[in-house]
Order: C-alpha cells, then sequence, then structure tokens
C-alpha cells in the first residue's frame, strides 16, 4: 500500500464493511462510514460517520447527504445491500463527480443485479476493482441456534463442499485494493485455503467447541417449507438451495487470491470458528 486515503465505506455496519473499517483503521487511514443511523452504528470514535440511506437514492436529499458524505474522499468501498441495481446510477453518478476509486463487493455467483452493477462500474470513468468472493465461513452462523440447542445441524446438502471465507481476509484484500496501486481493473475471487462440505464445516465446529455436533441430513423440500415459514422470498429460498445443489457435483475450489494480494496467507474455517465459538457454546 503506497499511500494513505480518505476512504468512505458503504455498508460499514455489516459484517464485511465492519472488518474493512477496522484494517482501514489499523493503516492509520481517515475513514468516513455512511450509516442510516449514526447514533446505533457502533462504530470506533475514529470513525466520522455521516447520515445517510442507500434505499433512498431516488431522493433528492439523501443524494445530496451522500454528496456531502463523499466531500474529500478518495476511495469507495461499495457493499450494496439489495437485490437489484436500482439506485445504483445515481450513487456511481455522486462517487464519480468526487472520488477517485471503488472497490465493489460482488459475488461468485455473479447474480445479474451484480453484473449488471459491475458493467455501470467499468463504464463510471473510476478506477475500479470487483471483488467476488465465494462461501462466507460467516454463513455457519445460520447453525447456531441449532448447535447450541441440541449439536445437530438439519439441512438439505451436506456433501456440497466450498472454501469457506473469514471476512477479515475478504477485508483485507478490500483495503489492499482500496488503498493500494496495481488494482486498477482487476476482478479478484478471494476464498478460504480449503474446501469443505457442509458437515465437515459442523464436524470442525464441534471439534473447536469441545462438544461433538453431527450432521442429519434433510430434504431440500422440507428445508424449503421451513425457509417460507421464516419468512424467506420463494425465489431466494429456491435460489440457495439450488447453489447448495450444484456444490454437491460441482465442488467451489480454493483460490490463492488473498496470499497474492495480501501476503498472508488465507485463515482457516477451524480459525474462524476459533473467533466466533462463543455463538455456537450454550450459554
Amino acid at each position: 500500500m503506497t499511500r494513505r486515503r480518505r476512504t468512505l465505506v458503504l455498508g460499514a455496519t455489516g459484517t464485511v464493511g465492519r472488518q474493512v473499517v477496522a484494517r482501514l483503521l489499523e493503516t492509520d487511514a481517515e475513514v468516513r462510514a455512511l450509516a442510516r443511523d449514526p447514533g446505533t452504528a457502533d462504530l470506533p470514535d475514529e470513525v466520522e460517520v455521516a447520515r445517510g440511506d442507500l434505499g433512498d437514492l431516488g431522493n433528492l436529499g439523501d443524494l445530496g447527504t451522500l454528496r456531502g458524505a463523499l466531500d474529500g474522499v478518495e476511495a469507495v468501498f461499495l457493499l450494496w445491500p439489495f437485490a437489484t441495481a436500482e439506485g445504483v446510477p445515481p450513487l456511481l453518478n455522486a462517487v464519480a463527480e468526487r472520488a477517485r476509486r471503488v472497490v465493489y463487493l460482488s459475488s461468485a455467483a455473479v447474480r445479474e443485479h451484480e453484473r449488471r452493477i459491475e458493467r455501470m462500474i467499468e463504464r463510471s470513468g473510476l478506477e475500479w476493482t470487483v471483488l467476488r468472493p465465494h462461501a462466507f465461513a460467516a454463513n455457519a452462523l445460520r447453525w447456531a441456534g441449532q448447535i447450541r440447542a441440541e449439536a445437530v445441524v438439519r439441512e438439505p446438502y451436506g456433501a456440497a463442499a466450498m472454501p469457506p471465507l473469514h471476512e477479515r481476509d475478504l477485508a483485507a484484500v478490500a483495503v489492499h485494493a482500496l488503498l493500494g496501486d496495481g488494482h486498477d481493473g482487476a476482478t479478484y475471487e478471494p476464498t478460504g485455503p480449503e474446501t469443505l462440505t457442509q458437515a465437515e464445516q459442523v464436524r470442525v465446529i464441534g471439534e473447536v467447541t469441545g462438544r461433538p455436533v453431527r450432521w442429519e441430513e434433510v430434504s431440500p423440500g422440507d428445508a424449503r417449507r421451513r425457509m417460507l415459514d421464516l419468512g424467506w422470498p420463494p425465489p431466494v429460498a429456491d435460489g440457495v438451495l439450488a447453489a447448495q445443489a450444484a456444490l454437491v457435483t460441482e465442488p467451489r475450489a480454493a483460490t490463492a487470491a488473498v496470499e497474492e494480494i495480501t501476503g498472508t496467507p488465507a485463515r482457516t474455517f477451524r480459525t474462524w470458528v476459533t473467533d466466533h465459538a462463543d455463538a455456537f457454546t450454550p450459554p
């Protein structure tokens, strides 16, 4: 990383965004964050928090707020939390008026709205880097309630295999792209260092927490009904289940992107579980 930049983090209160903020602060960078409610953002005191809502960019007042948050900013970390590209054009226009660089958190799935956003960014005139992470290790938190209560995970597709990525490693890659040189026009696919099935991940959780946890296979139909009962939109539930089914026959392979970009090997899933063991441990 060659020089200091004032950076705006969009999505700063989420799992990944908080880690990006933390890593930026470790570099002694100036960090600004956009939050719907600065009073409840719970970010470090060193972070300048600006009020703004990405969900209402059609409102001229919010666009004015966003432009104010971009004053003096050179680089922007963009985490777009919606399953549509609507609202992105005015956002990118505002960014391009003031900033020099954008790092966009896409995904390895490259869903239709993500592909549209990537194309918009490529045409924006900004220096850009796209991150397409594979499965997040943090996805395992969806099992935490079952594990705490019964030491069992009842889900379909235990043989679905992927290289779980620690959010700290994703943040490290993002910060190198935000602050360093040589990343303009690059698309990176960071992953964890090893491919594990979902059932193997559950076994690791048991080993780390000292409480054996088992995987109990259920049918995709039963899983879908439970997801809908929990309020999942049907297309989202179907998409998740289809992606898991595909990972049974075509497992995701690990990449070396984290180490190549940061100079440090990616953290293992076991390390991630150690960092989050309290989430899986009964009170």
